[in-house]
């Protein structure tokens, strides 16, 4: 096995090690990254919704609880103008969703669903559980979503989902008196949940790997060639001019040319010893062949 062969094997080996871990390690990073990405657009959605729901009540309510009597409106409502603002951005964004997911909604399309309900159970079982941040399959792929509970925290709500009769009229035309109701103070009723899909973020990972490997795999492949380029200049061209010089002087050869001496690396100390060696043997078989 040649000197080059060798030198190339060790090459190879180290590059394909190094090529697995830094694959291994980037791809964990990359997908992490992808991942709090996710998290970061949701929290943004939620953030959102708490934006939405405290403007509501400190600035649109106020104005319309005068007339609520009269006629109910939805907009007064802090959980109908989170949900309506941000339809908005799931119209633009689809994919991402905004739910008031309620055990009990006066507006039935804030029914919670079964993975839904188990959100809810959660944080009823745990009130001491403030955020819930997790991964479930949907229809496109893998879905992050972050819940946290709605808590009747304000005795105020109450009188919209205590009884029918502490309800506003104009409220039980719209929705009736079946539904919405039996809420009690501090009780976990919901949950707020955002979802944010995590396709997107993680085919751009995957494909921030994919260049990544490539431009390692072509550095490796540039690196390789110049190396055995030195290798051969530097080495294996040098090696194989002695050892032809070394295989002529051993069959009695002298006409073979010195080596160049210039030069302090390991190389150059190696052809001055070589030409010390050719001389002295060229002088020991002259004194033989002179019979001294």
């Amino acid at each position: 096995m040649g000197l080059r062969l060798k030198f190339n094997l060790v090459l190879v080996a180290v590059f394909l090690v190094g090529f697995a871990a830094a694959g291994l390690i980037s791809r964990e990073l990359l997908l992490d990254n992808a991942r709090d990405e996710v998290v970061r657009s949701a929290r943004l959605m939620m953030e959102t919704a708490h934006a939405a729901r405290s403007y509501t009540v400190e600035q649109i309510k106020p104005l319309l609880d005068p007339r609520l009597e009269e006629v109910f409106m939805p907009q007064a409502v802090s959980f109908y103008a989170a949900t309506e603002i941000l339809s908005a951005v799931q119209k633009k964004h689809p994919g991402f969703g905004y739910k008031e997911a309620t055990l009990n909604p006066t507006n039935p399309r804030d029914r919670v669903t079964d993975w839904e309900a188990d959100i809810v159970q959660r944080f009823r079982q745990d009130s001491g559980t403030k955020e819930l941040v997790s991964e479930r399959s949907g229809a496109t792929g893998r879905i992050l979503y972050i819940a946290k509970p709605i808590q009747i925290t304000n005795a105020a709500c109450l009188s919209c989902h205590s009884v029918p009769s502490a309800a506003p009229a104009s409220m039980l035309k719209i929705y009736g008196e079946a539904n919405g109701f039996g809420w009690k103070h501090n009780e976990i009723v919901g949950a707020q949940v955002v979802t944010v899909p995590m396709e997107l973020s993680m085919q751009n990972a995957e494909r921030a790997l994919k260049t990544f490997l490539i431009s390692l795999a072509g550095v490796f492949l540039l690196v390789f060639v110049v190396l055995n380029l030195m290798l051969s200049w530097l080495i294996v061209r040098p090696i194989r001019k002695m050892s032809l010089a070394a295989d002529q002087v051993s069959t009695g050869d002298f006409d073979v040319p010195e080596f160049a001496e210039g030069g302090r690396d390991e190389m150059a100390v190696l052809g001055g010893a070589f030409n010390r060696m050719r001389r002295s043997l060229d002088k020991a078989m002259q004194m033989i062949d002179r019979g001294d």
